[in-house]
């Protein structure tokens, strides 16, 4: 097992919920990108749809939204959000 699949399955229950967020930068990026995952590439997002996909990994979302503005998964501006960064499945 990878050391990506490792960190996913330690922070990560088995229905996809996140148990808390890494501390470590390196593994905190890779539970974003896992998050970041659930944002389709070229859509838009208002504040409230992307509050309400975040709901639903953890309660904590605006920290959840915070990081992936910080770390590039996401871009904002004007209360729209979208997918900037993070691997895209081909």
């Amino acid at each position: 097992m990878s050391d990506e699949e490792q960190t996913l399955r330690r922070f990560f229950t088995p229905e996809g919920r996140l148990r808390d967020l890494p501390t470590r930068h390196l593994k905190r990026r890779v539970v974003l990108d896992r998050i970041a995952q659930r944002f389709e590439p070229g859509r838009r997002y208002d504040w409230r749809e992307v509050d309400a996909i975040l709901k639903e990994i953890h309660p904590d979302h605006a920290a959840l939204r915070r990081y992936l503005v910080d770390d590039g998964f996401l871009t904002r501006q004007d209360d729209v959000y979208w997918r900037s960064g993070g691997t895209f499945e081909v």
